[in-house]
């Protein structure tokens, strides 16, 4: 009877010992699979970039590191506000510019006393640039067409946009993705506004 209670007794321990190990490699396969699936979301959706210049001050700072959502576009289109990433003109030897979206396909645009009409309402972006020394191109109403976006940067008279002819409004296929993110330097860490 006693050798009855000793085999139980391995075969309890054992089967404890089995469940342990089953669990450590359930965790352990787990975490791989959320490793990987990290990769794949951040590869197909995101990807990060550097902000380059002071064309988006204080929004972004020259060297901030960004997430970009290569995805969001491809389910809706941009909308006012947003911070776009792009290549201006298609140029695909230029580097990526940040810049956010002050108007829409369909909306008229125009620069007037150094500050930004839409529709013949001001634009007020509460970020504190809003007068600018530089109309260009937007001096005269700008139409835009059915795929086209009015671009600016936060820091308007350090900014190359949507007013200078060599860019000119954002086609929707240039579009990149959209600037969400910052996750460096810890000091701008946090969602873009």
């Amino acid at each position: 009877m006693s050798r009855k209670k000793g085999l139980s007794f391995y075969r309890r321990r054992r089967q404890m010992q089995m469940t342990m190990i089953q669990s450590a490699l359930l965790w352990i396969g787990q975490c791989i699979l959320a490793f990987v699936m990290g990769c794949i979301l951040v590869y197909y959706f995101m990807t990060s970039m550097t902000c380059i210049g002071q064309a988006m001050e204080p929004t972004m700072g020259s060297g901030n590191h960004v997430l970009v959502n290569r995805f969001g576009y491809s389910l809706m289109s941009p909308e006012a506000g947003d911070v776009i990433v792009f290549k201006p003109n298609g140029n695909v030897n230029a580097h990526y510019y940040m810049r956010r979206v002050i108007a829409v396909p369909g909306d008229r645009v125009q620069i007037r006393d150094g500050f930004v009409y839409v529709n013949d309402e001001l634009v007020e972006t509460a970020i504190g640039n809003e007068q600018m020394a530089f109309a260009g191109v937007a001096s005269e109403e700008q139409k835009l067409g059915k795929d086209e976006y009015f671009v600016l940067g936060d820091n308007r008279d350090a900014s190359e946009d949507s007013r200078n002819a060599d860019i000119g409004n954002v086609k929707e296929k240039d579009i990149y993705g959209q600037a969400w993110f910052i996750y460096y330097p810890w000091d701008h860490f946090g969602m873009i506004k």
